[in-house]
């Protein structure tokens, strides 16, 4: 059993919002600058020919007081469940990991420029994988009535 996990990013998010901010994250662009000691611009061939790209970054400024290890109302409203911090998709997670889904603009160089990423300017990168048809649920997604509530203005 592996008791740590060494990560290094392998980009940082550069430009897009300055503040972590819950909503409108739609319209939001930025570019994710790949480590120039570490990749070449071949380590992105082919990721052009994706519309979409997944984004595994890390919430680089949740303090360690702020993570959550067991229950919360999603964003502290009282009119939403307790649930969960593995049944949310809040910041304050114990491994403080984002997934982001986001649309690809273009890839030139070192550089990818994307659409509707959650995360702010200068945060880590941890990996960046094609989004994929086969690999999205073979069925139709189930969730509570919140989750569609709470991504209601989120894009």
């Amino acid at each position: 059993m592996v008791d740590q996990i060494n990560l290094v990013p392998i980009a940082h998010v550069r430009g897009g919002r300055a503040e972590v901010i819950d909503d409108d994250w739609g319209g939001s662009r930025a570019t994710l600058e790949l480590d120039p000691d570490r990749f070449s611009a071949e380590a992105l061939a082919g990721l052009e020919d994706f519309s979409h790209i997944e984004v595994i970054f890390v919430f680089d400024r949740v303090p360690d007081d702020k993570i959550e290890f067991g229950a919360r109302r999603p964003r502290g409203r009282p009119d939403w469940p307790l649930v969960g911090i593995f049944a949310q998709r809040g910041k304050n997670r114990p491994n403080r990991l984002g997934l982001c889904t986001c649309r690809l603009i273009s890839v030139k160089g070192l550089s990818v420029e994307v659409e509707g990423l959650d995360a702010v300017d200068g945060t880590p990168v941890l990996d960046i994988k094609p989004a994929m048809q086969g690999f999205l649920p073979r069925e139709p997604l189930r969730q509570p009535p919140w989750a569609a509530e709470i991504m209601a203005g989120y894009w």
